[in-house]
């Protein structure tokens, strides 16, 4: 869940709206050129190794030369999206299902029962997962806007309460009825959903889910653990910001991970394995 404070967002929201490219370089390794157009109709799962950029704050940057672009749902104009699609890449819209953000347009949408501890980043604080019945329908207009705005997937962040100090004596059962809820809304809709981190329950939940996310499993050597994903022909998404790519390549390579080095900002610049 490493994503921009509040400061930040505000700088974003206006920046984002603009395509005009940044300072990051395609990789030297990463041909240029376009991919196949996306099948209309068809919930997209990408494979193993898919290159990918994953950037939630600054100028967007579309010079990138990968098929793959993770970006903020609210922030990320449709016309974004649609220039994206346009040049054959598939969209990734991020969004915290887990926890509740102060900065976004319907933060006062959320009960305030429903608000717990801080998560550690300004302005945020966990949700009470065990509220389906209220969560369900904030969670779905989230997921409507993503559809709406033309992108492929979702990427919902804060999926692991349960292992974290919520103010909520939230259980892993707790966490798997969540998960398995966001997994159907974003089905419902024609989007592919990928697990983000939530290590401990990839075996129960790699089958309803079409990639997953993680971030730092080499720095805390836990990246064999997302081997059911790559096993099942599900691309992994993965990140690290305090080792340095030359640290972690060569094991991604062999778990056929698509692991990118980036700065914690989460900005345009990236180092691909």
């Amino acid at each position: 869940m490493k994503r921009f404070t509040t400061a930040l967002a505000g700088a974003c929201a206006t920046a984002l709206l603009l395509l005009t490219a940044c300072t990051a370089e395609p990789d030297d390794d990463e041909a240029p050129g376009l991919w196949p157009a996306p099948v209309p109709g068809e919930r997209w799962q990408p494979r193993p190794g898919t290159a990918w950029q994953w950037q939630l704050t600054g100028r967007l940057d579309t010079s990138v030369d990968v098929p793959v672009y993770d970006v903020d749902g609210f922030t990320t104009a449709k016309e974004e999206v649609a220039a994206l699609k346009k040049a054959g890449r598939r969209t990734i819209c991020y969004l915290s299902t887990g926890a509740w953000e102060d900065f976004r347009p319907d933060a006062d949408a959320f009960p305030k029962a429903l608000l717990g501890e801080g998560n550690g980043w300004e302005g945020e604080r966990w949700l009470d997962i065990r509220q389906t019945a209220t969560l369900e329908p904030l969670i779905a207009k989230r997921f409507d806007m993503c559809r709406d705005k033309g992108f492929d997937a979702v990427e919902p962040d804060n999926m692991d309460a349960y292992r974290n100090k919520s103010g909520f004596p939230l259980t892993a059962g707790d966490q798997l009825t969540y998960n398995r809820l966001i997994a159907r809304l974003a089905h419902e809709r024609g989007l592919a959903v990928g697990l983000k981190n939530d290590l401990d329950q990839i075996p129960q939940l790699v089958g309803e889910f079409d990639f997953a996310v993680n971030e730092q499993c080499a720095q805390y050597d836990e990246c064999e653990e997302l081997t059911p994903f790559i096993k099942a022909g599900k691309a992994v998404f993965h990140v690290e910001y305090e080792l340095p790519a030359s640290r972690f390549c060569k094991q991604s390579r062999r778990l056929k991970l698509s692991s990118l080095e980036k700065k914690l900002e989460l900005g345009p610049w990236r180092k691909a394995c």
